[in-house]
C-alpha cells in the first residue's frame, strides 16, 4: 500500500509528513479565555519539552450536541474573540470547527486551520468554502464513512486549489452509542494525505448518557499506542483542567494533569512506530 509522500503545511512552520509529531489539543469548547489559557499554556510547555509541534484546539460552537439544551458555546463573535486572544497571548496556531459555509471566511481571519466535523465531511459546499480561504483544512472522517471514500472529500478541497488538506480518524459507529476504530483505516487514508488520530473522540459514546454523550477515557492509551504503531502523522487530544466540570465532552477528555505522562508515553510509541516503518 503506497504512502502519500508529499508534505502538507499546517502552518508555514508546522508540517505533516515531515519528521516531527504534531499535536492538536485543547478543551472541547472554548468555555472561557481562562480555561483556554490554562490548558494551552500547560500543553504548549509539555510539547516544547518533548519536541512535539503544537496547535491549540477549541470550538467556538458545538453545533452537533445530543440535546438542544446542551451547552453550545459563546457563539462566533465571542468564541473568535477568545481564540484570537489565545493565539496572540500564547503565540500558537489555532484550529477550530466550522459548521456552515458562511462561517469559513470570517473564522479564517483568526485561525490557522479549519476543521470539518465528522458529521459534515461530505458537505461539498462547506469543504469548498473552507478550501477557498487558503487555510489548511482538517477533515474528520465520518463515523459512517469507509476510509477509502474519504479520498473524495480530500479531492473536493484540492479541487479548489488548496493542497493543504489532511484527514482525521475518530472511530466508526458500532451499533448504538459505541464507536470502534478499525486500524486498517489509517494506512488506507494515508494513501491520499497525512492522517491524524483523534484519541479522545474515538473513546466517546455518542448519546450514551441519554441527553448527552459518554466516554471511556480509560481506553485512550491503548488506542493511541495502536495508532502510533501504524505511523500516523500526529494526534488530536481534547483535555481540560477539570473534565468532570467541562461543558462539553468531559467523559472522554484527558485530565490536564495527566497530559505530560500521556504525551511522554505517546511520543515514545510514535518514534518506535516510525522507526519500525522506516526499517520495514
Amino acid at each position: 500500500m503506497e504512502k502519500f509522500k508529499e508534505i502538507v503545511n499546517v502552518t508555514d512552520k508546522i508540517k505533516l509528513g515531515a519528521d516531527k509529531m504534531v499535536l492538536f489539543s485543547g478543551p472541547c469548547a472554548a468555555e472561557s479565555y481562562d480555561i483556554c489559557m490554562e490548558t494551552g499554556t500547560k500543553v504548549k510547555a509539555i510539547c516544547a519539552s518533548l519536541g512535539i509541534e503544537y496547535v491549540f484546539k477549541s470550538s467556538f460552537d458545538k453545533a452537533n450536541r445530543t440535546s438542544s439544551g446542551s451547552y453550545r458555546g459563546t457563539g462566533i463573535e465571542g468564541g473568535l474573540e477568545i481564540l484570537s486572544r489565545v493565539k496572540k497571548d500564547l503565540n500558537v496556531p489555532i484550529v477550530t470547527d466550522v459548521h456552515e459555509s458562511y462561517q469559513c471566511a470570517e473564522v479564517a481571519t483568526v485561525v490557522d486551520v479549519l476543521q470539518i466535523p465528522a458529521f459534515l465531511c461530505r458537505q461539498t459546499d462547506l469543504l469548498r468554502a473552507a478550501a477557498k480561504t487558503g487555510k489548511a483544512v482538517k477533515i474528520k472522517k465520518g463515523q459512517f464513512m469507509a476510509p477509502e471514500d474519504m479520498k473524495y472529500a480530500v479531492d473536493k478541497v484540492r479541487g479548489e486549489g488548496n493542497n493543504n488538506v489532511f484527514l482525521t480518524e475518530r472511530g466508526a459507529s458500532f451499533g448504538y452509542h459505541t464507536l470502534v476504530v478499525d486500524m486498517r483505516s489509517l494506512p488506507v487514508m494515508r494513501q491520499y494525505t497525512p492522517v491524524i488520530f483523534d484519541v479522545t473522540h474515538s473513546v466517546q459514546q455518542p448519546g450514551g448518557k441519554g441527553g448527552s454523550s459518554g466516554g471511556q477515557r480509560e481506553f485512550a492509551p491503548f488506542l493511541a499506542r495502536a495508532a502510533a504503531a501504524t505511523g500516523v502523522d500526529g494526534f488530536f487530544i481534547e483535555t481540560h483542567p477539570f473534565p468532570e466540570k467541562a461543558l462539553s465532552d468531559g467523559p472522554n477528555m484527558i485530565p490536564l494533569h495527566e497530559m505530560e505522562s500521556f504525551l511522554k508515553m505517546l511520543k515514545a510509541h510514535w518514534e518506535l512506530g516510525k522507526s519500525s516503518l522506516l526499517q520495514g
